[in-house]
């Protein structure tokens, strides 16, 4: 009886040691977030400053009374 026992425990502690099966280990892919920039950003603001500049030169030479 202690025979039959001790196979038994033996077979339920085998199975479990095996029930998952042999799998590939699943890697998920890092996700990586491309830094973006405009390169336009850099050219807005000189061209913003040269119109205020430009309208302001014209303004101001172009009203001179006799």
């Amino acid at each position: 009886m202690k025979k039959i026992a001790l196979a038994a425990a033996l077979s339920l502690a085998a199975t479990t040691a095996f029930a998952g099966g042999v799998a590939e280990p699943v890697m998920e892919e890092e996700v990586v977030a491309a830094a973006t920039s405009s390169s336009a950003s850099g050219v807005i603001v000189p061209l913003l400053l040269l119109l205020i500049v430009a309208a302001a030169v014209s303004s101001s030479s172009g009203s001179e009374a006799p």
